[in-house]
C-alpha cells in the first residue's frame, strides 16, 4: 500500500470525515483516491480482513466505505458480514465498487445493506458526487441522534429553546433528503405552507374533527417536512430514475414509508412529543387514499388521520406542479383538475371541498400559473 495516499493516522476520536477504499488492486485505489484527494482523508485496504482492522480501530471516524466485491483473504461480501455483526451497517455507508454488476450480485448487496452499487470503470466525479450527497445525509441523521443525547442530559433548558432546536434540526435532515432526491430543499417548505393553509382551510370551514389549535396546526406543519425521511433508505439509482420505475422498484421505493418511522423510533422519548406523534403516523400513511388503494397498510376512509390525509394531497400538489426528475410540471389549473378528477387518487369529500374553496390561495401561495 503507498503510504503516501493514507493522508494522516487513523484518529482515535473526531469527526467522521474519512474514506476507506477497500481494493486489491492498486490502480483502482488509486483512481479512487484521486476523486476525493484535498477534500477528505483517504484509507485504503487492499482486502476485507485489513479494512475491518481499520474499522475496528476506531469507527468514528470513517464517513464511507468504498468496497471491491472479489478480493483474496476475506472478499466484499464476508466483509459486509463482519460489519453487520459490529452494528455499523446503519452508522457507516457503504458503496460497492465492482466490474461484476450482476443481477445476483446486486440483489445480494442490496439485501445486506449497501448504499449502493457502482461498477466498473469508474468515473471520478460521478463517485465523489454521489458519495459525499449520502455522506451528508448520514452526518445529519448523526446530528440528530447527538442533539437528542443532549438533550436529553440537558432536560432543564427552557422547552422553547427545545423545540426551536428540534425544529432546526428537522429542516436540516428533511432539506438533505429532499437535495439528495434531486430537489432544491424548497419542496418541504411548500409541503409545510400548504398542509398549514389546508388545516386551517378545513378549521374555518367547521368540518367535523377539524377543530385544530393554531398550536396544533403549526406542529403538524412541521411535522409534514419529515413525510419523505425514510427516502434515506432507498438507493440513488431507484431514487432519481428517470421514466418509470419497475414493478420491483416500485415495491423498494414503497418501502420509505416504513423506514421513516423505524427512523423516528430510534429518537429516544420521542413518544413525549407531540410533532413526532403527528410525524410518526404522517410518514406512514402520507400514500395511503380514501379508496384504500393507497400503502403501506391499504387504509380507507377515517381510518386515516385527518393530517396524514392533508399532507397526502399537499404532496401530490406539490409533484404535479414542480419539475421532477420523470416529469415536467403541470400547471396550477391542470394540477386542480388531475386531483379534482381523481386522477391521482381518491381523497375525502371533506378534504376535497376545503380544496376547491382554497384553490386561489394555494395557486398564490405556490406562485403558480
Amino acid at each position: 500500500m503507498e503510504e503516501s495516499r493514507t493522508h494522516t493516522p487513523y484518529p482515535a476520536q473526531g469527526k467522521r470525515d474519512t474514506i476507506l477504499i477497500v481494493d486489491d488492486m492498486e490502480i483502482n485505489r488509486a483512481i479512487l483516491c484521486e476523486a476525493f484527494r484535498g477534500e477528505r482523508k483517504v484509507l485504503e485496504a487492499e482486502n476485507g480482513r485489513e479494512a475491518l482492522d481499520i474499522v475496528r480501530a476506531n469507527p468514528q471516524s470513517i464517513a464511507a466505505i468504498l468496497l471491491d466485491v472479489v478480493m483474496p483473504v476475506m472478499d466484499g461480501f464476508a466483509f459486509l458480514e463482519e460489519l453487520a455483526n459490529l452494528g455499523l451497517m446503519e452508522r457507516i455507508p457503504v458503496f460497492l465498487i465492482t466490474a461484476d454488476c450482476s443481477e445476483k450480485n446486486m440483489h445480494r448487496g442490496y439485501d445486506m445493506g449497501v448504499m449502493d452499487i457502482i461498477s466498473k470503470p469508474v468515473v471520478p466525479y460521478f463517485v465523489r458526487r454521489r458519495v459525499n450527497s449520502v455522506v451528508e445525509l448520514y452526518q445529519a441523521r448523526e446530528q440528530l441522534r447527538g442533539v437528542v443525547d443532549y438533550q436529553e442530559q440537558e432536560l432543564e433548558q427552557q422547552a422553547q429553546e427545545i423545540q426551536e432546536l428540534n425544529r432546526s434540526i428537522i429542516e436540516s435532515l428533511s432539506t438533505a433528503i429532499e437535495f439528495r432526491d434531486c430537489e432544491s430543499g424548497e419542496h418541504v417548505r411548500r409541503i409545510h405552507d400548504l398542509t398549514a393553509l389546508l388545516l386551517r382551510g378545513l378549521r374555518s370551514e367547521g368540518f367535523q374533527g377539524c377543530s385544530f389549535t393554531d398550536e396544533q396546526i403549526e406542529q403538524i406543519a412541521t411535522a409534514s417536512i419529515m413525510h419523505d425521511v425514510g427516502k434515506i433508505a432507498i438507493p440513488d439509482s431507484i431514487l432519481n430514475k428517470p421514466g418509470r420505475l419497475t414493478a420491483e422498484e416500485f415495491e423498494v421505493m414503497k418501502t420509505h414509508t416504513i423506514k421513516g418511522c423505524e427512523l423516528l423510533d430510534q429518537i429516544p422519548k420521542s413518544r413525549d412529543n407531540p410533532i413526532y406523534q403527528y410525524a410518526y403516523d404522517i410518514c406512514r400513511h402520507h400514500h395511503e387514499r380514501w379508496d384504500g388503494r393507497g400503502y403501506p397498510d391499504g387504509l380507507k376512509g377515517e381510518e386515516i388521520s385527518i393530517w396524514a390525509q392533508v399532507v397526502a394531497l399537499a404532496d401530490v400538489y406539490d409533484a404535479l406542479t414542480n419539475q421532477r426528475c420523470y416529469k415536467p410540471p403541470f400547471t396550477h389549473q391542470e394540477a386542480a383538475d388531475m386531483i379534482l378528477g381523481g386522477q391521482c387518487g381518491t381523497f375525502s369529500p371533506v378534504l376535497m371541498a376545503a380544496f376547491t374553496h382554497l384553490l386561489e390561495e394555494i395557486r398564490l401561495l405556490g406562485g403558480h400559473t
